[in-house]
Parts: structure tokens; C-alpha cells; sequence
């Protein structure tokens, strides 16, 4: 082999493996041959003005640079919400990213891990740029016909599990998921419109008129807190504890298991899935299902005689889709008027939380139903906060000074991934006790409160391939408001504070139905 062909091989083989890297986003085996590096090369050698070659060259190595993106976008989306890359529906979430970058990372380290990744890019596609340079300087234009005609060999061979495409499957896997998931909203869309039926209108859940009810999601409480071995020993004993809590309160509980449409993010899904009654399964549906008028739980309980009220203590911007969810006040974080300090992403305690809600109750006339979302339990897992056992102390929250500034950084905890899930295990702790410890002091007789979580932790805390379900608690001192729940129509519900770990949940989109035949007018 003289040098020329050495140096054509090097860089054959260079661009191969580059293009072989987006097969790490789809699913089967790598080849070994990627049909992308033929053409390239084919089309390369055909090309004879060295102004051209720069052109194309450069207009090819910004596309892989492109491409690079994207796969590394699909393995952050696989690890941090379990589902791949769908451009259609991330577009939309960039803002909600950034966010969170921000509040965890700060505004600097967030904007030095995106210079980062942009030097990062930079170096892929000037690496790529080199490959074809340095094949269209060391290979003659005679070859050209002749790579067209391998290629053509190899794209017959591309039904082998040796010789693949996965630059351009990947670019079809997206326009595929793009098309499918454009053609099932405008579908989705039209099932919402299709007709007045009892679930899209509000129906009043008679047999709670003058019952508070209290919806609370807790942040990431999925069933691999107590079907994995990592964190039973952790959130078992909270659970005990928290059970005997409730029943010295002369509380009875009732647990069992829901499966939530996403997980590792985007809680707002779930929240909307178990209130609407629909399988609220992306960001798409989410905006369809708010934007047609459907109605939900809130408007449900509107019509029984209820006020309605969310409490959202993660909301620290203008929501201007709130007000599509129609209730009679929102408090974000602004209206809950805390004092003391936010940890990390957490903008305040779930302590405190429950207790300015227990202050809104009090201050209201009348049957309340209340969806709260609480975030102690979101990334990133630190500090972990004691339970203070005087609930009167807690005030407009300065008492939570002391711990402003407590525990150490998450760029430095996210370094060990077994205290991450250690620490995950801990918060969901944190959440379950001061949750108990609420319904304790708090839950009258005329009262029914429903705990459960919005999805499961992101991959990393559960492994791949766990379960969708989270847990749900139904607490209420008229043991009569929890027998509903142990008919058997939701699978897995049964008395005491573990839910059935064998048993699969329902979707959450049956929650509504479940409570309008059991709650509603006959």
C-alpha cells in the first residue's frame, strides 16, 4: 500500500467513525461501516474546482456539527426525561432547560458549560472539515463513478448488521417523529372537540360538597422509592413513620399506584393528566387540551360549590397559561409571601408550603379544592432540611435562614452518582414526613387529601426500563371518602401506606372517571 492510499484510509476511516456516532441515538447494534462516509467521499471526488470542495466542505462539517448537537440532545433527553430526541416537542422546552441550568448551576457556570459544549461542536466539525480535506487532497477525481457505484453496493448491504446509514436514520427518525407527532395532536385535537360528553364538561362530585379536597403532588415520588432495594431502606422507614403519624391522628389512609405519562421532568404533564381525565403524554397535548376549553377537575369542583385554588410555589414568572386552567386563585411563589431562602431550585420548603396553605384555608369560607405542587423533592437534592416539629414557629418562613447556604454545591454532589440517589431517597423523605406531619395537624373530618407523585426520577436515580408509576396516598378521617378507592377498579389500592408492589397502576387519565362514579351525581 503506497502513502497515498495509507493517508486516504486514515481519513476514511476517520470520517466512518464519526459517522457512526449518531447510532448511539437509535436503537439496535452499531455497524461498522457507515454508507454516509462512501457518499461523502464519492461526492467529494467529484467535485473539481477547489472553491467548490471548500463550499461543500464547509457547508457539510457545519451540518455534522449540527447533527453532533442533536445526538447529544437525545442522550440528555434519555437520561434526564427517559424518552428519546423529538425536535417537535424539545423546541418548546429550551426555555424551561435554561431555567433550570440556572437555578441549579448559576447564571455563570450555565452559560460556561454552553460555551463549552459550542467549543466542543466547534472541534467536531472543524475535525470533520480536516477528514474531507484531507481525502479530497489525496484522492483523484477519477474516483468518483466508482465510489457512487460501491455505495450503491453498500446501500444493498445496508441490510446487514455490518453496513449501516445512521447519520440519515437518524434524520428520518426525526422527521418521522415529527410527522406522527404533528398528525396525533390534530387528532387528539379533534377527539377533545368532537362532542359535549360528561367529560368535557364539568360534572359536579356531589357527594364531596362539603368536603376540602387537597390534591398534592410530591416531586418525583415514584414506586422505585419501595420496589428498588437503593432506596427502601431509606423511604421505608419513612413511611412507617409516617403511617403511624396518621393513624395516631385517628386518620385513615388507603395507598396504591397511578402510571404517569412522563418522567424525569415536566411534571405539568402529569398534574394536567390527573386532572383533565386525557393521557397528557407530551407538551403538545398539554397546549391542545388548555387551549380547547376541556373541562377538568377544577371546573368540576367549581360546579359542586367549590373554591378553587393552586398552590405553586415553583412559579417565579409570569404564567399566563395558568389562567386556562381556570381557577379561582393561583398563589405562586410571589403570593405565598415567604421570607427565608431558596436551596438551589427549590424556592421554598415544602414545610412552609403546607403551612401558608393551611393559613389560606383558614382564612376561607366554605368547601375548598386545592392542588399544590411540592418541590422539596426536586434536583437537585440538597440541602435536605429538618422536619421542625412546631409548626407555629414556621411564620412567613425567616426561620429558614439558619440553613441559608446549607449543604454543599450540586456541581459537587452531581460528581457521585450514589449520593445523588442517596440524597434523592432522603428528600423524597423530607416531603413524606412533612406531608404526614400536615395531615396530622391539619385534616379534619370533613376533609380528603390525596398525596401522590407527579412522575418518577430521571433514569439515573431509577435505572433504565422502571416503571411509570408513582404513589398515591388517600388520607381522610371519614373512613367513608377512602372505601371508593379499595373497590378494585384502581388497581393496586389498598388500606395502610404501602401501595400493592406487584400490581401495576392505572394511567392517571382515569383518576377523573374514577372520581365522578364514585363522587358524582348518580
Amino acid at each position: 500500500m503506497g502513502r497515498g492510499s495509507f493517508v486516504i484510509l486514515v481519513w476514511l476511516l476517520l470520517l466512518n467513525g464519526l459517522f457512526l456516532l449518531p447510532s448511539m441515538a437509535l436503537p439496535g447494534n452499531t455497524p461498522w461501516f457507515s454508507l454516509e462516509a462512501l457518499i461523502v467521499w464519492a461526492l467529494i471526488c467529484g467535485l473539481r474546482k477547489p472553491e467548490q470542495k471548500y463550499r461543500v466542505g464547509q457547508a457539510l462539517a457545519f451540518l455534522y456539527g449540527l447533527l453532533v448537537f442533536l445526538v447529544l440532545a437525545d442522550a440528555l433527553v434519555r437520561e434526564s426525561l427517559g424518552r428519546g430526541l423529538n425536535l417537535y416537542l424539545e423546541l418548546g422546552l429550551l426555555d424551561a432547560a435554561w431555567n433550570l441550568l440556572d437555578t441549579n448551576l448559576g447564571a455563570g457556570l450555565a452559560v460556561l458549560a454552553l460555551i463549552i459544549l459550542a467549543v466542543l461542536l466547534t472541534g467536531v466539525g472543524r475535525l470533520f472539515r480536516y477528514g474531507l480535506e484531507g481525502l479530497a487532497q489525496h484522492s483523484p477525481a477519477r474516483l468518483g463513478k466508482p465510489l457512487w457505484l460501491v455505495s450503491g453496493l453498500f446501500l444493498a448491504g445496508t441490510v446487514t448488521p455490518w453496513i449501516g446509514s445512521p447519520a440519515l436514520a437518524f434524520v428520518a427518525n426525526q422527521a418521522s417523529l415529527i410527522t406522527h407527532t404533528h398528525q396525533t395532536t390534530r387528532n387528539f385535537a379533534k377527539e377533545l372537540n368532537a362532542g359535549p360528553g360528561r367529560q368535557s364538561q364539568p360534572s359536579p362530585l356531589a357527594k364531596l360538597a362539603q368536603t376540602d379536597v387537597i390534591l398534592g403532588f410530591i416531586e418525583s415520588y415514584g414506586v422505585s422509592t419501595v420496589t428498588d432495594e437503593r432506596y427502601r431502606s431509606l423511604v421505608g422507614p419513612g413511611l412507617e413513620a409516617m403511617g403511624q403519624s396518621l393513624d395516631a391522628a385517628g386518620l385513615t389512609v388507603a395507598t396504591g399506584r397511578l402510571q404517569s405519562p412522563i418522567q424525569g421532568g415536566q411534571s405539568w404533564l402529569g398534574h394536567l393528566s390527573v386532572l383533565s381525565g386525557q393521557w397528557i403524554h407530551n407538551q403538545l397535548a398539554y397546549e391542545t387540551l388548555l387551549s380547547s376549553g376541556y373541562a377538568t377537575l377544577i371546573d368540576d369542583f367549581r360546579s359542586t360549590g367549590h373554591t378553587t385554588l393552586a398552590v405553586m410555589p415553583a412559579i417565579t414568572r409570569a404564567w399566563p397559561e395558568g389562567r386556562l386552567f381556570r381557577y379561582d386563585r393561583i398563589y405562586d411563589h410571589d403570593d405565598l409571601d415567604y421570607q427565608g431562602p431558596p436551596f438551589n431550585w427549590v424556592t421554598m420548603p415544602d414545610q412552609y408550603t403546607w403551612h401558608r396553605f393551611q393559613a389560606i384555608r383558614d382564612s376561607h369560607k366554605g368547601p375548598l379544592f386545592a392542588e399544590l405542587a411540592l418541590i422539596s423533592s426536586h434536583a437537585p437534592w440538597v440541602p435536605i432540611l429538618p422536619v421542625l416539629d412546631d409548626w407555629q414557629s414556621i411564620g412567613n418562613g425567616e426561620v429558614f435562614q439558619r440553613w441559608k447556604g446549607a449543604g454543599e454545591a450540586p456541581v459537587s454532589l452531581w460528581r457521585d452518582p450514589d449520593r445523588v440517589r442517596k440524597h434523592y431517597g432522603q428528600a423524597i423523605v423530607y416531603a413524606l414526613e412533612v406531608a404526614g406531619g400536615f395531615a396530622a395537624h391539619y385534616l379534619s373530618q370533613n376533609a380528603l387529601m390525596i398525596i401522590l407523585g407527579d412522575h418518577q426520577p430521571a433514569p439515573l436515580i431509577t435505572g433504565e426500563d422502571a416503571s411509570r408509576d408513582v404513589i398515591v396516598h388517600v388520607v381522610s378521617a371519614d373512613p367513608k371518602l377512602v372505601e371508593p378507592f379499595l373497590s378494585g377498579e384502581l388497581p393496586g389500592f389498598r388500606p395502610g401506606i404501602r401501595p400493592d408492589p406487584e400490581t401495576p397502576g392505572a394511567t392517571m387519565s382515569r383518576f377523573r372517571p374514577f372520581l365522578h362514579r364514585h363522587f358524582g351525581q348518580p
